[in-house]
C-alpha cells in the first residue's frame, strides 16, 4: 500500500517483508573479511557510534543511534570502504593471492608493482565514492581516472584530484556519467570500480558492497557494548549499493528477528521506491536532472543485485523532498543539551530528518504506527558523510536553504 503525504511531497510505501535466504556474500564471514582488510590500512579506526538519548526523550522512542563516518580515513565519508576493498580484490586477482590472506604491506610492496606494472582504476562518482578509489589507488601507488556528473560541487572535485587522480567533469547525468566512464575504460584496458551493476558486470559491485558491511560490523559491535540491538535501520538509497549492503549484513546477522529497514531517497532520484511501486519485482529506473541537493543519492537506475534484497526485507520505502534532509543536517549539528554533536552532509543526514517527521508531525502518526516506532524502538541510522561541500552546508545549516515547510513547536518539548 502506498500512503502519501501530498503537502509536503512526501511517499511511503509499507510492506510485509518476504524475507528468505540472504546472499553468502553477505554473511558474517564476508563482513569480517572485509573489516580485517580495514583494519591493515593507514589510519584506521572505528568511527564512533553517537547515541542521542536526549532526543530520543524528546522524539518518544527508545533510543537513536547514529553512524558517524564523517572521519573515515579523514575522507569525511564511508565511500572509501567499498572502493579500498574492490581494488584490494582486482589486485590479489592479479598477484593470486587469495583474498581472504590479503596483506596490505605485500600490496604496496616493490614484488607487487614489478608482477602488475601500473594499474589504472576509473570509476563515476558524484563525489565519495570516487575520493574513495582515488585515495585507496594513492595508498598502493596506482591511478585513478574518475568522471563526474555536471553540476559537482568543485570542493568534491579538488579533493578527488588532491589524492593524484585525473578527474573529468562531463556534461552528463550520474547515470550517463557512469557508462561514459565504463566505455573509455573498456577503450583504455583500465579496472572499472562501479558501484552499481549490470549484466556482465556484477563482481566488483558485490566487493564494494562487502567493504562497506565494515561499518556495519562497527555499528552492531558498538551497539551491543551498549546493550542495545537495532529495531529499526533508516537507510539511505543511491543507486542501492549501500542499503542493500546493510540490509543484507544486518538480516543474516538477526535471522531470527530482523530489524525493520526504512529505506530512504530524494523524490526526484527515487528509483528504489518507484521499484517498490511498480509492484513487479523487478528493479526500475527514473529519468531526468535528478536534481537535489543529495548529491551523493542523484542516482536513477538501481544496482539489480541490491535491488533484489532490499525487495525483500525492506519494510518501508520512502521518497521525500530536499527540507528533510536539510532539517537533519541542521538537528544533527544543533543537539540537545547533553548529546553530541553530529556533522552530517546532505545525504547523511536524511535519516534523521525522516525520523523527525514521523516522530513530530501528526500527518505522519499513521505511517509511524505501521512501522511500529515507538518507546521500544531502537533505532539506528547512518550519517554516511561530513561537510564534503562545505559551501552549501553553510547555507543549509547557518543561513537556513530548504526551509521546512512545517514547524513541530511544543511537540518536541520536553523538561531537560
Amino acid at each position: 500500500m502506498i500512503e502519501t503525504i501530498s503537502r509536503y511531497g512526501f511517499k511511503a510505501l509499507v510492506q510485509s517483508p518476504a524475507g528468505g535466504a540472504v546472499s553468502e556474500a553477505f554473511t558474517e564471514k564476508a563482513a569480517r573479511e572485509a573489516e580485517n582488510f580495514h583494519r591493515q590500512l593507514p589510519g584506521y579506526r572505528p568511527t564512533r557510534l553517537v547515541r542521542l538519548s536526549r532526543l530520543a526523550r524528546a522524539w518518544g522512542v527508545g533510543d537513536i543511534f547514529v553512524k558517524d563516518e564523517s572521519t573515515r580515513f579523514d575522507l569525511k565519508a564511508f565511500k572509501v570502504l567499498g572502493g579500498s576493498y574492490a581494488v584490494a580484490r582486482l589486485m590479489c586477482r592479479k598477484l593470486g593471492i587469495p583474498p581472504e590472506e590479503v596483506d596490505f604491506t605485500l600490496l604496496v610492496s616493490e614484488e607487487a608493482k614489478l608482477r602488475m606494472g601500473r594499474v589504472t582504476f576509473a570509476t563515476a562518482t558524484d563525489g565519495n565514492h570516487g575520493r574513495g578509489v582515488a585515495w585507496a589507488a594513492e595508498q598502493l601507488g596506482q591511478r585513478a581516472v574518475i568522471y563526474m556528473p555536471r553540476g559537482s560541487a568543485r570542493s568534491r572535485v579538488e579533493n578527488i584530484r588532491g589524492h593524484g587522480a585525473t578527474v573529468e567533469v562531463t556534461d552528463c547525468n550520474y547515470d550517463d556519467t557512469v557508462r561514459l566512464a565504463y566505455r573509455q575504460a573498456r577503450e583504455n584496458g583500465w579496472h572499472v570500480v562501479q558501484d552499481t551493476a549490470w549484466e556482465g558486470y556484477e563482481e566488483v559491485p558485490v566487493w564494494i558492497m562487502q567493504g562497506y558491511m565494515t561499518l556495519c560490523v562497527e555499528a552492531v559491535d558498538q551497539m551491543a557494548a551498549a546493550g542495545r540491538a537495532p529495531t529499526h535501520v533508516f537507510v539511505q538509497a543511491g543507486v542501492g549499493a549501500f542499503p542493500g549492503a546493510v540490509v543484507g549484513y544486518l538480516a543474516n546477522r538477526f535471522r531470527e528477528k530482523p530489524p525493520k529497514f526504512i529505506c530512504v531517497e530524494p523524490t526526484n532520484a527515487a528509483c528504489i521506491f518507484a521499484s517498490a511501486a511498480a509492484g513487479d519485482g523487478r528493479p526500475h529506473a527514473v529519468t531526468g536532472e535528478l536534481r537535489t541537493i543529495m548529491a551523493g543519492l542523484a542516482c536513477g537506475e538501481p544496482n539489480p543485485i541490491a535491488w533484489n534484497i532490499l525487495r525483500d526485507f525492506s519494510s518501508g520505502f520512502v521518497s521525500c523532498e530536499d527540507f528533510a534532509a536539510a532539517n537533519g543536517m541542521r538537528i544533527l549539528g544543533n543537539p540537545l543539551p547533553g548529546d553530541a554533536a553530529v556533522e552530517a552532509g546532505e545525504s547523511g543526514a536524511v535519516g534523521i530528518g525522516v525520523l523527525d517527521l514521523l516522530a513530530n508531525n501528526p500527518d505522519f502518526s499513521g505511517l509511524r504506527e505501521k512501522l511500529e516506532i515507538g518507546p521500544g524502538s531502537s533505532i539506528l541510522s547512518f550519517n554516511t558523510e561530513g561537510a564534503t561541500d562545505p559551501g552549501n552546508y553553510r547555507e543549509i545549516v547557518w543561513h537556513g536553504k530548504c526551509p521546512s515547510p512545517w514547524h513541530a513547536g511544543a511537540a518536541t518539548a520536553f523538561e531537560l
